[in-house]
């Protein structure tokens, strides 16, 4: 008989907001990278699809699925920038599953090549990255904190790795990882400090 633990599905919609905030991101990268502007139509379109793919992810019983922001350090490391090529891929993708000899061939490659490739690529992600933060009014103390507290919260596992071990086992598993509880700090304040100055903008459209 099924078990439905609240605190595990209250986890599991936390980590599914921090997953949406990641897509979002890997968003702008993109668009910053195909020099096209990402509006709020964009967002929801991208994150319906996420959304479905996830959907369909489970009732397959397999994994959610999202916009894994690797594939956004391959579109800037190779400037291929075509939905064909993507397309392509997804079918190669398919085959290799189908055929586990040919995924074993790919699976052999020397991890020295896989590191330098993943050193490459992730680090074109950190630069689109710093990209786009340098367009944020980092004048306003209310972004410079935003960004600080979400930066320092979520390096807390890296800089001491046993922070939360007296934290109980299911919530220690989510506070472990530095990019769930970075991106919730980071909405959070987000939500709090810049609410006001967002209403203020709108209003001033509105008037325009």
């Amino acid at each position: 008989m099924p078990v439905f633990d609240p605190i595990s599905i209250v986890l599991m919609c936390v980590a599914m907001l921090v997953i949406l905030t990641e897509v979002t991101a890997d968003f702008f990268a993109v668009g910053e990278m195909v020099d096209k502007e990402i509006d709020d139509k964009a967002i929801a379109r991208g994150l319906r699809a996420d959304g479905l793919s996830t959907v369909i992810g489970g009732l397959l019983n397999t994994f959610p699925y999202c916009a894994y922001n690797a594939n956004v350090g391959l579109v800037a490391m190779s400037g291929v920038r075509s939905r064909w090529v993507v397309a392509t891929t997804g079918v190669l993708l398919l085959g290799l599953g189908l055929f586990p000899k040919l995924a074993a061939l790919f699976a052999s490659m020397p991890l020295a090549v896989l590191g330098g490739a993943g050193l490459v690529m992730f680090s074109m992600i950190a630069t689109t990255g710093l990209r786009i933060l340098s367009k944020v009014d980092l004048a306003n103390g209310n972004n410079t904190i935003v960004i600080a507290a979400s930066l320092g919260v979520g390096l807390i596992t890296v800089a001491v790795p046993g922070f939360y071990e007296q934290v109980d086992g299911t919530l220690r598993i989510f506070l472990h990882s530095g990019i769930t509880t970075g991106c919730l700090t980071a909405i959070v304040l987000n939500a709090l400090f810049n609410r006001k100055s967002r209403k203020s903008a709108e209003q001033a459209a509105l008037v325009i």
